[in-house]
């Protein structure tokens, strides 16, 4: 079964872009008379060559539509398309529709604040969602100027991608905008709550729900101040000021994204406006994607690519650049050591997917299958790769080609090869052999010591041969404890590398390639002494993204893993370490062990000792908190949830009190009336969101059914109760009662396009997949759904990859079976 809607392939998008110049979108758009649509009149102007085209729309109803004046038949629009047999020269369709609000986080996404019951709304544009907020030619290299009307509940405020008036209570007009493609348009509507500043001539804006005001008046001052260091250092480097006008950075709920840089008015997803302590790592990531879509604004807004398949154009280049400017104008010069933890094994893991492609020219062949393209291949592989060759060129080349690209293709749309023709232009020589390599070929190369015969070996994937050369550091322990460094050239299968017989060996712990490293033998042994001894908290995160490749690999025991975590945790100084690298050891490592309550025991002292050691109140205490609720014992978590036993320091907030519930409901030792007095207490959006998912984790039959509604479609829920339901549902110590669920899903699965679309519908088969069950039944009924004639692509898409995970934890198993 797939979606009643078609998406835009690439072949069809060449073709309407031959025909067809967009001048400009004129939109009213009636937010005050229902709660469950909205009216949508769209007058479009624009110069065609003469012959048929079509119009994406996908409403609720259709009132009237006319092209040139001429009445259209409503009947004619089919599966998201009206047909148009347009004129040589200036031509005007316009179509006045009824459209649905969603709450699945695209198109215009209406949410109820539990808090106060206020309702919010914004617009979520991106792919294939803009056809449900306004008719256009739906694809990125159509640009045209917007300019929108705006009726909405008098006690709402509303922005969007350009300066905006209130003539009248109720009445909101915004000003034209610069060319857009249709996936940029925005608006963020609602009783927001609002900060404004301004700097070097820029109107600022923050905006997020009432009912966290005061979170945001904590954070605003914070989140200023990097934006106007963010402004000053891109202006700096690019040397082209934002030309968007205001910069409102808009934190809006159930959004599906980190962020999305619509020019003018950029959407976080709102828990980025902290209501509860959080670690230093969860501000670093905040700061990166303040940066990351401050980056955009040039990379994607100012110059955006022709089609998706050069959509590293965007995500790769704001990736890069939102870690380096963070690191280098923010408080969080760590910025790269987080990177480190949280975006490394991302990508890497992605890129040993059955499903990796390439950086550059991904294959995208029409829009819903480009989106399973924005992956860690695109945003953490590509930012790597940017930082090399960036080393290579140096700055004065790399940004003398950004700004030739920049300036060349202003408003416009460009390709791969427009950006290399810049910086070639600007003195990079010819970059036609690194691009093949690096950016056209897919998956990492695998880089391996063989200490016997003296030499680092490289090996390219047998599906995707290239011959890169590798340059990157080398730790190797000296006898005191330390490390030494030193660079290493990789140009051939094989490279000679003297290790010594007993000395550990850490390949490229500063992450200066792109590659698959793994420890060998002697030095995992080594680190479960010299781990305690290692001061550099990036070369330790060097060292933990080996480990994980390996694991990964089955190249790794997993009591080994433990051994380093016991190892490493008295001495670790980043929370960081703490937040990334436990989850991780808690939800794959502790399960594959031969004795998995012991492993969890192990692990649970571990963050427990960690928890008391560190500063109270500190961030590190709070990341080895968030451990150890995830691996203690009900006695204990109960202790805590009433606030007894609790390390020094320790505040229970809204947070900790729902990780302690949720945990509890794994264990069973809480029912839905003590949830439901705990949602009743505090009715907040989090608390909404912890409940579905503390719910969905009981050991009880009742529980998995409540969640598997969610699932099929039957209970319609936005989409972050969605995730938690799936994400709940599935615990190990529950096989018994899930067993039923497993068939199911393989049963119930493709149906759901018929409920949802877009970025959800991928999502929710990930969030439901029942990769807790390791056997080889299993991975049989995976791969026989894979092959099911007729499965949605981006669902298939995500089924493959996590067949591919459940294959790799079985053999991890097998590899390691006591």
């Amino acid at each position: 079964m797939s979606s009643p809607y078609q998406s835009l392939r690439h072949a069809e998008a060449v073709a309407r872009r031959t025909l067809l110049t967009v001048e400009d979108y004129d939109v009213h758009l009636d937010l005050a008379s229902d709660e469950q649509t909205f009216g949508s009149v769209t007058r479009i102007r624009f110069t065609s060559e003469g012959g048929p085209t079509f119009l994406d729309l996908k409403p609720v109803r259709v009132n009237g539509l006319w092209l040139n004046g001429r009445p259209l038949d409503p009947d004619l629009l089919e599966r998201g398309r009206l047909p148009l047999e347009t004129l040589a020269g200036p031509n005007e369709v316009v179509v006045d529709a009824v459209m649905p609000f969603r709450n699945d986080g695209e198109g215009l996404h209406r949410s109820v604040d539990p808090a106060d019951g206020r309702h919010y709304v914004y617009g979520m544009s991106f792919m294939d969602a803009a056809p449900t907020v306004f008719a256009c030619f739906d694809q990125p290299d159509l640009k045209a100027p917007f300019t929108f009307h705006v009726r909405a509940p008098e006690d709402w405020t509303v922005i969007g991608n350009a300066p905006v008036t209130n003539p009248e209570p109720g009445l909101w007009e915004l000003e034209r905008t610069q060319p857009l493609s249709t996936y940029f348009v925005t608006l963020v509507a609602g009783p927001y709550h609002l900060i404004l500043d301004e700097h070097d001539g820029i109107p600022l804006g923050l905006s997020a729900r009432a009912s966290i005001a005061d979170a945001l008046e904590a954070d605003a001052d914070e989140l200023f101040t990097m934006t106007k260091a963010c402004f000053d250092e891109f202006h700096r480097l690019f040397g082209i000021r934002y030309p968007f006008g205001d910069y409102h950075q808009a934190f809006v709920p159930e959004f599906n994204a980190g962020a999305m840089e619509n020019p003018g008015c950029v959407t976080f997803r709102d828990p980025l406006v902290f209501t509860s302590r959080v670690t230093r790592g969860q501000r670093i990531q905040r700061a990166t994607t303040v940066a990351h879509e401050m980056a955009h604004q040039w990379f994607g807004n100012i110059v955006t690519p022709r089609w998706w398949d050069d959509l590293w154009l965007n995500e790769s280049f704001a990736e890069y650049m939102g870690n380096r400017v963070t690191a280098d104008v923010t408080e969080y010069d760590d910025a790269w050591t987080h990177v480190a933890y949280s975006r490394r094994q991302w990508g890497l893991v992605a890129d040993q997917r059955p499903s990796t492609h390439p950086v550059a020219g991904n294959g995208a062949d029409d829009a819903s299958s480009a989106l399973q393209d924005f992956d860690g291949i695109s945003y953490a592989k590509g930012s790597s790769i940017l930082k090399q060759l960036n080393a290579t060129l140096g700055d004065e080349v790399f940004f003398a080609g950004a700004i030739d690209h920049f300036t060349r293709h202003r408003f416009g749309n460009a390709t791969m090869h427009d950006l290399f023709a810049s910086w070639e232009r600007a003195g990079a020589g010819d970059l036609s052999a690194f691009t093949g390599s690096w950016l056209r070929t897919a998956g990492p190369d695998t880089i391996v010591l063989d200490r016997a015969a003296g030499v680092v070996r490289r090996t390219p994937p047998a599906a995707h041969p290239a011959d890169r050369a590798h340059t990157f550091r080398v730790a190797r322990a000296v006898p005191d404890g330390k490390w030494e460094l030193a660079p290493l050239t990789i140009t051939g299968p094989e490279t000679a590398y003297d290790a010594g017989a007993d000395a550990a060996v850490v390949l490229d712990p500063y992450e200066d390639s792109w590659a698959l490293v793994q420890p060998d033998a002697v030095t995992v042994r080594a680190l479960k002494s010299l781990l305690s001894r290692t001061e550099d908290t990036l070369l330790r995160a060097g060292i933990w993204n080996n480990v994980r490749s390996a694991f990964h690999n089955a190249a790794l025991d997993p009591a080994d893993v433990l051994d380093l975590v016991e190892a490493g945790l008295p001495v670790e100084d980043s929370d960081d370490a703490l937040f990334y690298t436990m989850p991780w050891v808690v939800g794959k490592v502790v399960p594959v062990t031969a004795d998995p309550d012991a492993a969890l025991a192990r692990v649970h002292r571990a963050a427990l000792a960690k928890a008391h050691a560190s500063g109270p109140g500190s961030p590190l205490q709070l990341a080895a908190l968030h451990a150890a609720i995830a691996s203690g014992e009900a006695a204990l978590v109960r202790g805590w949830r009433d606030g007894r036993d609790l390390p020094d320091g320790v505040e229970v907030d809204l947070d900790l009190r729902w990780r302690m519930l949720v945990r509890l409901a794994a264990l069973g030792a809480t029912d839905r009336a003590e949830l439901q007095a705990a949602l009743d207490a505090e009715p907040t959006a989090r608390s909404r969101v912890e409940h579905t998912r503390a719910v969905a984790s009981l050991p009880d039959a009742d529980a998995k059914a409540w969640a598997w509604e969610r699932f099929t479609g039957r209970v319609d829920v936005p989409n972050y109760e969605l995730e938690a339901a799936g994400v709940g549902m599935w615990r190990h110590g529950q096989e018994d009662l899930l067993a039923p669920y497993v068939e199911r899903y393989f049963t119930d699965v493709a149906a759901t396009a018929e409920v949802r679309s877009g970025w959800v519908l991928a999502d929710a088969a990930g969030w439901f997949f029942p990769l807790q069950e390791e056997t080889q039944e299993n991975l049989a009924r995976a791969r026989a759904l894979i092959d099911q004639d007729g499965f949605d692509v981006a669902m298939r898409r995500r089924v493959v990859d996590l067949t591919d995970e459940l294959e790799r934890r079985i053999a991890i198993r097998a590899a390691f079976p006591a």
